[in-house]
């Protein structure tokens, strides 16, 4: 069935933003522990919202805080550091050439996905967004995703959403709308034990995506 709504993830899926990410970490992780943190571990926590990720790495420590800390690094290297990941630029103009309705489901501030989607020259073609803070529940809850079809009044059937981690992927599967997973994904997907799971339970296969995208072109497959 082809689709008309097109939901997608920010960080590492649309915009490379994997290496900023990582170093804002380490930058914490120095500031606070004198050490940098293990790259694995950070990577695991990729798409997870950022309080839960710091009261996991500082338990005991205030989380205020630590997220200060890190969005201070981020805030200034964000602009120069990232970059949209090859050919999601023109998968996103050719979506709206066509009609279809583009979305944003992220964990990230809406101020940074603003201006990381301004960077782009792509703002004015997203069509909603959903941030960190705009749902009680954050991924891999549906909540988010659901909020997302809300806001652009498109049934779940007819709605894939694309992603590179398994809250992503979770999130869309609990939500009924067809799950795709990049490629281009950096975060293990294949642990299901740790940090992107352990805020509910996992049933067996549910970060099974639908569908692997390889290119950035073969979205328009689905269109």
């Amino acid at each position: 069935m082809k689709k008309t709504t097109f939901l997608f993830d920010f960080d590492g899926t649309l915009a490379d933003t994997n290496q900023i990410v990582i170093d804002s970490w380490q930058h914490t992780f120095k500031a606070v522990k004198g050490n940098p943190g293990d790259e694995k571990w950070i990577i695991s926590t990729f798409g997870e919202p950022l309080w839960l990720s710091m009261e996991n790495a500082f338990p005991g420590e205030d989380v205020d805080e630590m997220i200060e800390i890190y969005r201070e690094y981020q805030k200034q290297h964000y602009k120069e550091e990232i970059r949209p990941f090859p050919g999601m630029v023109d998968v996103i103009r050719e979506l709206k050439r066509r009609g279809h309705k583009v979305g944003v489901i992220t964990s990230r501030l809406r101020p940074t996905t603003e201006q990381g989607l301004k960077a782009f020259g792509i703002f004015n073609e997203i069509d909603a967004i959903v941030c960190a803070g705009e749902t009680e529940k954050h991924k891999p809850n549906p909540e988010p995703a659901l909020l997302g079809l809300k806001k652009l009044n498109s049934a779940k059937e007819d709605a894939v959403m694309i992603g590179d981690s398994d809250f992503d992927i979770i999130c869309a599967n609990r939500a009924g709308i067809t799950s795709a997973m990049v490629d281009w994904a950096i975060a293990d997907c294949s642990d299901t034990t740790g940090p992107q799971v352990a805020s509910e339970e996992l049933i067996p296969k549910e970060n099974v995506p639908d569908i692997f995208i390889k290119e950035a072109e073969e979205i328009l497959n689905l269109a």
